[in-house]
């Protein structure tokens, strides 16, 4: 980092030697908005890919708080008055849905068609 202070002093040393104080004033700031501008775009680009990444981790993260909390319960939920009927129902709900969900259709004119494949 110091290196490259240093060199960027020594070519407006130059720059002001050779086309006077005042165009050299003028051109590295310019040049120096330039780079901020490309940094600022840069960072823009590269925020969706950022935000996409924190909110798959962030589904990761509550799949797993889920996973333990529902092992966490399970014991109680077999010793208690239901005992695997608890379990079983819900269960066999969600697997009915998600083949109703698998064989539906989608409607020609439902904008979310193509994001269940």
């Amino acid at each position: 980092l110091c290196g490259v202070t240093f060199l960027v002093g020594a070519a407006y040393v130059w720059v002001a030697g050779r086309y006077g104080p005042m165009a050299a004033c003028l051109g590295f700031g310019v040049g120096f908005l330039v780079i901020a501008g490309l940094l600022l775009l840069f960072h823009q680009l590269s925020a969706g890919a950022r935000a996409r990444r924190r909110a798959r981790r962030r589904n990761a993260d509550m799949k797993a708080v889920g996973i333990t909390a529902a092992l966490a319960v399970l014991p109680a939920l077999l010793k208690g008055k239901g005992g695997l009927g608890t379990i079983l129902g819900p269960a066999i709900a969600l697997a009915a849905y998600a083949i109703y969900r698998e064989n539906v259709k989608p409607d020609a004119d439902d904008p979310d068609a193509g994001e269940a494949k």
